[in-house]
């Protein structure tokens, strides 16, 4: 299979459709940890292939200095997604999936915001260099 921008769009659009479920049926105002469990559990349903709470190791200049840095879901092995259950969004968390891209090499990345009216309107998607070095059909 070749991975194009349009492959790793439509995997994006499924996980924010997943997003939605989750958030319509329980609202905003729980734990990340429970929103996360119940997405986790509709990506699975929706048929992606998702590994969560993936420890990545600190590489500095090629040299691995030990501590651990965690992502908090990976699906198809291509989209960081970054769940979060708070009052607001600060750049800070726009600036960690960022940089969890840049380490990964992944080519795109959501931040989702569950403590929210709306999903869609928090919503911060993200793309790499390696997504646009991608055919785009």
């Amino acid at each position: 299979m070749i991975i194009t921008q349009k492959y790793i769009n439509d995997i994006a659009y499924k996980i924010v459709g997943c997003a939605i479920e989750v958030h319509k049926q329980l609202g905003p105002g729980l734990l990340e940890s429970v929103y996360e469990k119940c997405f986790i559990e509709e990506l699975i349903c929706a048929g992606l292939h998702v590994k969560s709470q993936i420890y990545l190791p600190i590489i500095y200049k090629g040299k691995d200095l030990g501590g651990q840095l965690k992502l908090d879901i990976l699906v198809n092995d291509l989209i960081i997604v970054e769940n979060k259950a708070v009052e607001a969004m600060i750049p800070l968390y726009q600036a960690q999936l960022l940089s969890y891209l840049k380490i990964t090499g992944k080519p795109k990345g959501l931040l989702i915001n569950f403590n929210t009216t709306n999903i869609t309107q928090d919503l911060v998607s993200m793309v790499t260099e390696e997504f646009s070095s991608l055919q785009k059909e």
